[in-house]
């Protein structure tokens, strides 16, 4: 049974899977993931949840407030092995519903064109894409999503 858990960035698992989630990214970022590695460095994140399955941690995802109307969806990850089991679909809704709670009405978020998995979760729950923001303006390679997700 899946099991979601709030926490923050000081957590473990979360570690952990960011360390994979880093991994995984140079590999398939190449020449790139420099420039995307120092956008996604973790000073302290409130606002994580991390997927349990069987007790292991399986999957993981965050935000942070990017305007005082939306959240950034951060580092969101599956080990490979979950993939295809709606732990990452779940680790979301709860991102979103936290964010909701926090009185956030939108997301936002950028993944990479090489990653069309997570481009389709973002667009099966609800993001649509739109003009590439803030640091990732004028990158090639990013795609960034928005979700109107209304009030709490």
């Amino acid at each position: 049974m899946l099991r979601l858990v709030r926490t923050n960035s000081d957590n473990p698992d979360f570690q952990a899977l960011v360390a994979l989630l880093d991994r995984y990214l140079a590999e398939i970022d190449g020449d790139e993931h420099v420039f995307y590695a120092q956008l996604n460095r973790i000073d302290y994140l409130d606002t994580v949840v991390v997927a349990y399955l069987g007790g292991r941690p399986v999957g993981c995802g965050a935000f942070r407030a990017y305007t005082a109307e939306a959240v950034e969806i951060k580092r969101m990850f599956v080990q490979p092995a979950h993939r295809g089991q709606g732990v990452a679909g779940a680790v979301l809704a709860e991102l979103e519903a936290r964010a909701r709670e926090a009185g956030y009405p939108a997301a936002v978020l950028e993944t990479g064109k090489r990653q069309p998995a997570a481009i389709r979760l973002y667009e099966k729950s609800g993001y649509a894409r739109t003009e590439n923001f803030g640091q990732y303006a004028g990158i090639e390679n990013s795609v960034c999503l928005r979700k109107a997700m209304g009030q709490p």
